[in-house]
């Protein structure tokens, strides 16, 4: 096999000799020759989908009991609130699925990407995602009671142009013992519902943040943010564009992380609710993700 690759190439330089010498003045650039560049690396790209952020929200009141997760691990006073609910889809648009694996691997290799969460019974990726609310006015930044993600394969993205098979690969979120296996296919994204735990802002200050005024208000949401580690903290994905800035999940491009909305708060929104999402059933049971 060798020897036929060595005569074709033999052949090749014939053939271009006698080109360039027939046809004088003709000669092979320097960019000509390494013009061949060699193919880029697949990788996955996550975006936050605006579209099913401004789609599904609501603000209205609840009665959140102690035992759910998110009051527990969001510390937020069993009780009425008036909450701020939304849906986040983190869309992989890359050319490479995203895979992690079985979580149990990533804790007995103490890598630091996963933490056992106690109320949930399983374990959630590490600052998979941020969820902000700002005042637009002040800059005022209010936390959202979510403190955990699990990432699988939830739904196809519709409008994802790149090659997949349209299969879900990874759909197991794992516990103690029991393995999982995490990640998002190219072409499909991790979803979290407005009714799961944690998907909301406290607007009263029954989570011991300020409470938020009525008035027009920005969710901002970003995935695999950056980061800048401390001492003890491995740098896993270096910003090209930010120096001393380190990301958890490999990405083609950490540009277009982020994604947010405008909405506005009432002021009595009720137990029906204000936004896309009102006079929808109230929840009596949190899903654990």
């Amino acid at each position: 096999m060798k020897k036929r690759v060595l005569i074709f190439l033999a052949i090749g330089c014939c053939m271009l000799a006698l080109v360039f010498t027939a046809r004088p003045g003709i000669r092979l650039s320097v960019s000509a020759k390494n013009s061949a560049a060699p193919a880029p690396r697949s990788k996955p790209d996550l975006i936050v989908d605006q579209a099913a952020l401004r789609q599904h929200w609501v603000v209205r009141v609840e009665d959140l009991p102690a035992n759910f997760c998110s009051v527990q691990e969001g510390n937020v006073t069993p009780g009425t609130h008036t909450l701020l609910r939304f849906t986040v889809s983190t869309p992989n648009i890359g050319t490479a699925d995203l895979a992690l694996g079985d979580p149990n691997d990533h804790i007995a290799a103490n890598d630091g990407l996963y933490e056992f969460a106690s109320c949930h019974g399983h374990f959630h990726f590490r600052h998979y995602a941020t969820y902000e609310l700002i005042d637009p006015t002040t800059g005022y930044v209010w936390r959202a009671a979510k403190r955990g993600f699990c990432m699988i394969d939830i739904e196809r993205y519709k409008a994802y142009t790149g090659d997949a098979d349209n299969k879900p690969h990874y759909s197991s979120c794992g516990a103690v013992g029991i393995a999982g296996n995490q990640g998002i296919s190219k072409g499909w994204s991790d979803v979290y519902v407005w009714q799961l735990g944690g998907q909301y802002f406290v607007l009263d200050g029954g989570d011991g943040q300020a409470p938020v005024p009525p008035g027009d208000y920005i969710i901002r949401v970003t995935v695999n943010p950056g980061y800048v580690p401390t001492s003890s903290e491995p740098c896993r994905y270096a910003d090209p564009l930010r120096s001393g800035v380190c990301h958890q999940l490999p990405e083609s491009d950490f540009e277009n992380n982020v994604n947010q909305i405008t909405i506005t708060i009432p002021d009595h929104p009720g137990r029906q609710g204000v936004g896309p999402l009102k006079n929808q059933p109230a929840i009596t049971e949190e899903p654990i993700d």
